[in-house]
């Protein structure tokens, strides 16, 4: 993992600065006057280059709809992932029901009969999509866009 992710790309920047340098500075006059020698050229680009990219990935995964894109098809091609997603909130939700009760009945409160006969239906409901799903069909990605994405956009 590490190779791919750090070793991958210094290589690539090293690979990229020195075919750039020796196949198209040292060819042009005009080029070579502003990096006259090989160490100028990678210390400019990178003074350049390094806070560009940074920029470039900050509005890559914030100010555009491309990260969110990917992560979409990336939710898409993967079953599992979209698993964790849909389990954890729906855990989360169950959790935060669960702390309603637990703090009303230690103020020695009853449930209501609504209260009652919601958390029933909030088990069937997530009992029923328990025992439905599966890793084939589409119930839940279709849970994150209808439940996730609408709380996010909210």
């Amino acid at each position: 993992m590490g190779w791919a992710t750090y070793f991958a790309f210094i290589f690539a920047a090293i690979n990229t600065l020195t075919v750039t340098y020796f196949l198209a500075i040292e060819r042009y006059p005009e080029l070579s006057a502003i990096f006259p020698n090989f160490i100028h050229y990678v210390v400019i680009i990178s003074i350049i280059g390094i806070p560009l990219l940074v920029v470039v990935g900050y509005v890559h995964y914030k100010r555009t709809l491309a990260y969110r894109a990917e992560v979409d098809v990336a939710l898409e091609s993967n079953p599992y992932q979209v698993r964790n997603v849909v389990n954890n909130s729906i855990n989360v939700e169950l959790a935060l029901r669960m702390f309603e009760m637990i703090l009303k009945l230690s103020k020695n409160q009853k449930l209501t009969e609504n209260e009652i006969a919601e958390l029933t239906k909030t088990h069937k409901k997530f009992l029923d999509f328990n025992t439905s799903r599966s890793f084939i069909n589409k119930m839940d990605i279709d849970y994150v866009r209808k439940n996730i994405s609408k709380k996010h956009h909210a």
